[in-house]
């Protein structure tokens, strides 16, 4: 059965990005190495479409002298909108590059090498998460490692998908006009709320790490 941890890198106040979208970097760099080696242990990093169009990441494992396997990347991307000229398209035939889509396959990410599989929209033409979870697991990707943004985070809280939190938190406020590490969950009762039960803590030079596992 597929295990996804959820990453969170954030301010004090729980935000990801200025309300500019100024991201880089939040947490130092202890905390940055330290998301590199979780990334080893997982076999695909996972984010939306509008953290892959926004930052054009990599998603890949860079620690000196690392000479393991690269995780795939997956990108949830429901209208197929990745350029052919982005980072992750423009290394799909040396790292395995998904996009999960609510629509047939673009040749042109197919010629690149990406490789895309389709599944059924809810709500909002999103792809339904608990078949995207299926599917990857269906290509052998088991430990999902889900790096964002906030209406993804949300979207995998909400359909109770997540088994694990790794939490990096930097000694800073943001404020309210920045961008929340989590999307809305409607959330009605404190009963109904995801709840998490803290395995660990660590100090990463000035950072914080807390590590949840699912009660």
């Amino acid at each position: 059965m597929a295990h996804v941890t959820l990453k969170l890198a954030t301010s004090l106040d729980g935000r990801i990005a200025t309300a500019a979208g100024e991201s880089r970097w939040i947490t130092g760099e202890a905390a940055r190495d330290e998301v590199h080696r979780l990334r080893a242990e997982h076999d695909a990093v996972l984010i939306g479409a509008e953290t892959a169009l926004a930052d054009d990441p990599e998603l890949t494992v860079r620690l000196a002298g690392y000479k393991g396997a690269q995780p795939a990347r997956v990108v949830l991307d429901s209208r197929q909108r990745l350029s052919p000229t982005c980072k992750l398209v423009r290394t799909a035939r040396e790292v395995p590059t998904y996009v999960v889509a609510t629509t047939p396959p673009e040749p042109a990410l197919i010629e690149a090498g990406v490789r895309v599989l389709s599944v059924r929209a809810v709500g909002e033409d999103r792809p339904e998460l608990k078949m995207v979870v299926q599917a990857l697991e269906d290509e052998g990707l088991s430990r999902i490692f889900v790096e964002g943004g906030g209406q993804v985070a949300a979207s995998f809280l909400r359909c109770g998908l997540v088994d694990a939190i790794e939490w990096f938190r930097a000694p800073m406020m943001i404020g309210g006009e920045g961008r929340p590490a989590v999307g809305a969950l409607a959330i009605a009762a404190l009963a109904a709320a995801p709840h998490f039960r803290r395995v660990a803590v660590a100090e990463l030079g000035p950072d914080l790490w807390e590590r949840y596992a699912k009660t």
